[in-house]
């Protein structure tokens, strides 16, 4: 299977307002894990109001102080947490979120926090981040909502799959986390009955698992320690996938498309999840 996650560097988004630590737990680990550099990215906007004619140079010099200050006391934290890591810093001046997507062109994964915006703050606001840097990444996102939860056992990693080109490259990378993580992965699809059809749910059912056995082949062969189980559901994408997800170490899908920063061509389960899932979501683009 294509390693679709080439890049030297785990990413993460480190926001100068607070809340970095769950997310760069996650990516200080995951850097561990796969023995690459973790690289901290912070990013100031820029400090001219194109509305008016106000040189706001000194509070942008103050904004980029109190963010260099901020990045340094992430990196001194992930430096305590993983010290034999590799770990550089990066204070780049630009938006956050097309800042971020310029560095997954070079990363092998981009993490970032949650800041809990509702779905018209997200689509709407300037500030939103998790959603136009998960539609435009070149490289797999994770969103990290909570703290990880590995209370259940054995752990797993739950992999969505619908067939598609993405879901193909989602379940290559589940494959290498459920190595990495030493853990069982389970792979799932989601038929949802149609409203209007007369369509044999006995056979539709057939079909999922058979595309699940032929998504999974190649997956199989090259980790053939895997502990691998599959499963179709029935019902809604979301809600099942994050049922099944509840306790999951990560819940990997494929990304449909590439949306402008509005985000509005992401797709409705992956949107879906990234509000609906506790645990965290990892988008992956198509190969």
């Amino acid at each position: 299977m294509t390693d679709i996650a080439e890049g030297r560097d785990i990413a993460v988004g480190i926001d100068p307002a607070g809340g970095w630590r769950l997310p760069l737990a996650w990516a200080a680990d995951e850097a561990h894990r796969r023995n690459v550099r973790l690289r901290l990215v912070l990013a100031v906007p820029s400090p001219h109001d194109t509305e008016r004619i106000v040189d706001d140079t000194a509070q942008h010099n103050a904004v980029r102080q109190a963010s260099s200050e901020a990045l340094a006391e992430a990196a001194a934290w992930a430096r305590e947490r993983h010290p034999g890591t590799e770990l550089a810093t990066a204070l780049r001046d630009g938006y956050p979120a097309p800042v971020l997507c310029g560095t997954s062109r070079h990363a092998r994964m981009v993490v970032l926090g949650s800041r809990h915006l509702t779905r018209p703050e997200e689509i709407f606001s300037g500030c939103s981040v998790v959603l136009p840097v998960t539609a435009q990444a070149h490289c797999p996102v994770v969103v990290v909502r909570g703290p990880e939860r590995t209370a259940q056992t054995p752990a797993h990693i739950v992999v969505g799959v619908d067939g598609g080109e993405s879901s193909k490259t989602a379940m290559a990378l589940a494959f290498q986390e459920a190595a990495l993580h030493g853990c069982e992965l389970h792979a799932i699809s989601v038929w949802q009955p149609p409203v209007f059809s007369f369509q044999n749910e006995t056979a539709a059912v057939g079909a999922q698992r058979r595309m699940l056995t032929e998504v999974a082949a190649g997956g199989a062969q090259e980790y053939p320690d895997a502990k691998l189980t599959h499963e179709v559901l029935t019902g809604h994408p979301v809600e099942r996938l994050a049922e099944a997800a509840e306790h999951a170490l990560a819940l990997i899908v494929g990304r449909r498309g590439k949306g402008g920063y509005t985000g509005l061509r992401l797709g409705s389960v992956v949107h879906g999840l990234l509000h609906r899932a506790h645990c965290p979501v990892i988008t992956v683009p198509s190969g």
